[in-house]
């Protein structure tokens, strides 16, 4: 449209911002409105490199207390509240109806610190649970895992290490490798740890106090981990992550509790991919 006069120019203002209002509703519909967690304000200085020097010699109990305590105080890096939007869908085997959602994930793995100076950390699933029940989080599971890893803007090659793996300076050095790699790209990241993951595999397992782990994808999409249940629930290392995703899961335009998802005989099959998909949580 060519304006001739002051009506028609403004006739063409109009239009162009009711288009602009337009496409922007309807990017926020295909996603839905990201979720507001309400993070703790934040009450401690302490950084992540000073977070290492202060935990080097700390056993694993120690230094998940010591990383709840920083967590719950507001110390987590502003970056990593910017959750981004997983998009996932399946089929209704008995109408062919596709049905399709969003989840929100955390774009890294749980560090503290501030956006200069902040650290990726490697907890138990005991204290991984308590903030993420602090902050209306659960952890993923397997099938998540594997729809985050496709959805990743980072892809990065696994780096595997051998020596003192469940010993704190070993995780800091692995952070730094990880960063190396990184080179600074933003985005959803994916491939550099195993994931701490849900599974009914826990409940099911004769042993008491599992963890269950799975996940460190490889470049041609491959996890090294498959679902593993064999280490008692205390045993961290440099590898094993978490990453946390808000607890409501978008579903045809309506917030669901993932609880629910997974309660759902039909639903849970976009959040779970094993045959029993009825562990929630871990118990602290």
């Amino acid at each position: 449209m060519i304006a001739k006069g002051p009506g028609d120019f403004l006739q063409i203002l109009y239009l162009t911002a009711m288009y602009r209002l337009l496409l922007f509703a309807f990017l926020l519909g295909s996603c839905g409105v990201a979720p507001r967690l309400h993070w703790p304000s934040r009450q401690s200085d302490l950084v992540g490199s000073a977070f290492y020097r202060q935990a080097a010699a700390m056993g694993w109990q120690s230094r998940d207390s010591l990383v709840v305590t920083e967590l719950l105080k507001g110390n987590i890096p502003a970056f990593l509240k910017r959750f981004r939007p997983v998009k996932i869908s399946m089929t209704d085997s008995l109408s062919g109806k596709t049905i399709r959602a969003v989840f929100y994930t955390a774009p890294d793995y749980l560090s503290l610190g501030t956006n200069t100076d902040w650290a990726r950390i490697n907890i138990s699933p005991m204290a991984a649970q308590r903030i993420a029940d602090s902050l209306g989080c659960f952890l993923p599971t397997r099938k998540l895992v594997d729809d985050i890893y496709r959805a990743a803007a980072v892809k990065l090659a696994p780096v595997p290490m051998y020596a003192f793996r469940d010993s704190t300076p070993t995780m800091w050095q692995h952070h730094l490798i990880i960063e190396g790699q990184r080179k600074g790209r933003k985005g959803l990241i994916a491939g550099i740890k195993k994931d701490l993951v849900i599974s009914a595999s826990i409940s099911r397992d004769k042993r008491p106090n599992r963890v269950a782990i799975y996940g460190w994808h490889q470049p041609d999409g491959k996890p090294i981990q498959p679902l593993y249940t064999g280490h008692v629930n205390w045993w961290v290392d440099y590898s094993q992550g978490v990453r946390l995703i808000y607890r409501k899961i978008k579903l045809n335009g309506q917030w669901m509790d993932y609880t629910a998802l997974l309660k759902h005989p039909l639903y849970k099959k976009l959040l779970c991919d094993e045959e029993n998909c009825d562990f929630y949580r871990y118990s602290y």
